[in-house]
C-alpha cells in the first residue's frame, strides 16, 4: 500500500468504509437467477405453512391433553 493509500484511508470517515467495504463484498456474491429465487421463495412458504400446522397441532394437542390432567373444561 503506497503512501497516498493510507493518507486517503486515513481521511475516510467509518461511514465511507462501510460503504465502500461493503459495496466490494457484494460483488464476491453468488446471485441466484430468477428461476432460482422464484423455486426457493415457493420452498420456504411452503416449509412454513408445513412448520405452521405442525406447530398448531402440537399447540392443540398440549393444551388438550393439559386440560385433561388437569380436570379442566
Amino acid at each position: 500500500m503506497t503512501e497516498k493509500d493510507r493518507k486517503a484511508r486515513r481521511s475516510e470517515n467509518a461511514i465511507q468504509r462501510y460503504i465502500r467495504e461493503t459495496t466490494g463484498e457484494l460483488r464476491k456474491v453468488s446471485w441466484p437467477t430468477w428461476p432460482e429465487a422464484r423455486r426457493l421463495t415457493w420452498l420456504v412458504l411452503l416449509v412454513m405453512l408445513i412448520m405452521g400446522v405442525f406447530l398448531a397441532g402440537v399447540d392443540l394437542g398440549s393444551r388438550e391433553l393439559l386440560n385433561l390432567i388437569l380436570g379442566v373444561q
